[in-house]
């Protein structure tokens, strides 16, 4: 009975994920975290309306996703708008929502921009899909990127190609989070790339006119030019 006890107490220490799995587990909540995975704030208005739920109870459910850290406020004007908190959050989202699709976990009914989500979108503020997939496979491929585990660097040669693409490699390299970093892809079922660069590049794509974002959706439309050229530089 003691050793059962010791191993009881044993349980307790550490952190404390079923706070984080509470959260993110109810059903109204998960939907609003989902719709903030395209990386723009929102209301509380439109993310009740993402979670099916009142206002009132959408109230309720962001002061608690507030309070645990998951989500931030911003303010603009008489305006408050709701975001992920940081990166840490985007990825440990796509990285429940991957296993749950290796567990074939998944929405019963897809809807008609299930295909094109799959094909590419954004996941918080990074490409995801069969067009992020590739595009990491390609910088492994190339020696511009290596991989240690879920440990991803940029090497000398990956940073020449990088600035060849008019990326301040430098800028990316001053901020405080990971310049690369492995994201598991919830449709691929394999890592797409994540951190500063990952953001950069998808930054570069939609400002030079190859890729657009879908309304209303996490979906990321390439034009067949920015298509033709997204191909070429990650074939």
């Amino acid at each position: 009975m003691r050793e059962c006890f010791g191993y009881h107490r044993t349980m307790k220490e550490g952190p404390d994920i079923s706070q984080i799995g509470a959260l993110i587990g109810d059903p109204a909540r998960a939907n609003m975290l989902t719709a903030l995975m395209g990386g723009q704030a929102l209301t509380a208005t439109e993310l009740a309306g993402a979670a099916g739920i009142t206002l009132q109870t959408a109230s309720s459910h962001l002061s608690k996703l507030e309070t645990g850290g998951l989500l931030v406020q911003r303010k603009q004007g008489r305006h408050r708008y709701f975001a992920l908190a940081d990166d840490e959050v985007g990825l440990l989202l796509e990285n429940i929502m991957g296993f749950a699709a290796n567990r074939g976990l998944m929405r019963t009914r897809p809807g008609p921009k299930d295909p094109a989500l799959r094909k590419a979108r954004v996941c918080y503020n990074h490409l995801a899909g069969d067009f992020g997939v590739r595009m990491l496979d390609r910088l492994v491929a190339d020696g511009d990127v290596t991989l240690d585990g879920e440990e991803a660097d940029l090497t000398e040669r990956g940073e020449a190609r990088i600035a060849a693409l008019d990326i301040d490699v430098s800028a990316l390299k001053a901020q405080r989070r990971p310049v690369c970093r492995t994201c598991l892809d919830w449709s691929e079922r394999r890592s797409h790339l994540a951190g500063s660069l990952g953001e950069a590049l998808l930054t570069r794509f939609i400002a030079d006119g190859w890729a657009k974002r879908e309304p209303d959706s996490r979906a990321i439309r390439f034009t067949p030019e920015g298509e033709r050229r997204f191909m070429a530089l990650f074939p």
